[in-house]
């Protein structure tokens, strides 16, 4: 299973997004998003909301999280 790190660069990729252009949707630097995306600094909750608004995901498909709590990974 993948990390939110790695969902969170995936996003973006996939879209032909840069990390400039995703700072700028959540209000903050290229640097701290990129920290984001290297696992260094853990996302507030209001940039994974807006983030999930932006690609119109769910919080726990960019957390990793399996759909049914109950389901294994």
């Amino acid at each position: 299973m993948k990390t939110y790190p790695e969902i969170l660069r995936d996003l973006r990729e996939d879209r032909d997004y840069t990390q400039a252009q995703i700072a700028e949707v959540l209000g903050t630097t290229q640097q701290v998003y990129s920290r984001y995306e290297n696992g260094i600094n853990e996302m507030p909750v209001r940039h994974l909301r807006r983030l999930c608004e932006f690609y119109q995901v769910s919080a726990d498909y960019v957390l990793g999280l399996p759909p049914y709590p109950h389901q294994k990974r």
